[in-house]
């Protein structure tokens, strides 16, 4: 990366676990230290023209294996689906759909990292979002020596107070400077890119920036789990959403994980928190020099949205490893495995 590009937004974000010491290592060093195992929202029905396929590859992208087993199965690459895209550098297990494709014929399939696990029918095409989460096993290396009752004592943290929701460095793209262009298209400064998926990818970073400051100042003030006067504040069953009033009631609520507090994903369509929490919202805005006619100019690119601050991780298994230890959990979709770990190991994690 050239020395003058952004730094990773992500290294100066406070540490939920800023009082337990770091355990260092690295995370990835082969595709099986890091093993991602996709919770799908519901299972295929056996009848239709959709082949839903589970799929098990290791150092592949998911668009680079449903390339390759539509090229392999005859079927439009256009017309296939998928929940969630999951790390190239990693075992990842997902499901993907194929248009037209034959349960037989995928099952024989032999291809280059690519294991056909399980194929399956379904009506209707996989559509992005639709799972309930991610099952980790990760595995740190180059940590020896490292204190397991420590480790145990940042997990509990996190089983008890919740997850800081931030988005992981490689929302910010390779050289981490996907925001600082935002920034600039936003301003007249650049032009826009002409790929509309690019211009989404860089409205996204920008909106995520300004979200990780949010959630930053929350973890700074002790009060991540905290509700605030006016907060937009979500069911975690349901996804209800409601504006927090009784502070008291609320609050009681969020302490039994019935609900949490939302942050702003920025945009010209995004509920608006209001009263103390608006005002910080708003605040923020100013800080960063962003009016609501900027955001007007993204709006076709990023219409906004709201995100849980924190998530819960009811669960977090530590194990000891050669050289290290390893971890495993499960995340809600759209969380990040490595914002988990840096609390744990405290040291830059790069982008895939």
């Amino acid at each position: 990366m050239d020395s003058s590009a952004p730094a990773d937004p992500t290294a100066s974000l406070p540490y939920l676990t800023a009082h337990v010491p770091p355990t260092g290592g690295t995370l990835r060093a082969m595709p099986e230290d890091f093993v991602v195992e996709e919770i799908p929202a519901y299972a295929p029905s056996g009848t239709g023209d959709h082949l839903f396929v589970r799929v098990r590859k290791r150092n592949r992208t998911t668009p680079d294996a449903v390339r390759a087993l539509s090229r392999a199965l005859g079927v439009d690459e256009r017309a296939a689906g998928y929940a969630g895209l999951k790390d190239r550098e990693a075992t990842t297990t997902q499901w993907v759909s194929l248009f037209g494709a034959h349960a037989e014929a995928a099952l024989a399939l032999a291809l280059p990292d690519i294991e056909v696990l399980e194929a399956i029918p379904h009506n209707t095409k996989l559509r992005t979002g639709h799972l309930h989460g991610n099952r980790f096993t990760l595995r740190v290396r180059a940590a020896e020596g490292v204190d397991l009752a420590a480790v145990r004592d940042a997990a509990a943290h996190v089983q008890r107070d919740g997850l800081p929701n931030y988005f992981g460095a490689q929302r910010f793209g390779r050289d981490f400077d996907n925001a600082a262009r935002a920034r600039a298209w936003m301003k007249g400064e650049m032009r826009a890119p002409k790929a509309p998926f690019e211009r989404k990818l860089l409205v996204s970073a920008l909106q995520s920036e300004l979200f990780n400051h949010v959630v930053a100042e929350r973890v700074a003030a002790g009060q991540l789990g905290a509700i605030r006067l006016g907060d937009l504040v979500q069911k975690h069953a349901t996804g209800g959403m409601f504006v927090a009033a009784d502070l008291a009631e609320v609050q009681s609520r969020a302490d039994a994980w019935e609900v949490s507090a939302t942050g702003p994903m920025f945009g010209t369509k995004m509920r608006r928190a209001e009263h103390e929490a608006g005002a910080r919202e708003a605040a923020l805005l100013e800080q960063q020099g962003i009016t609501e006619e900027d955001l007007g100019r993204l709006a076709r690119w990023g219409e906004g949205t709201r995100r849980y601050v924190r998530v819960p991780v009811p669960a977090i298994d530590i194990e000891p490893a050669e050289g290290g230890y390893r971890a495993s959990f499960v995340l809600p979709k759209g969380s990040y495995a490595t914002v988990l770990m840096r609390e744990l190991m405290k040291v830059p994690l790069p982008p895939l």
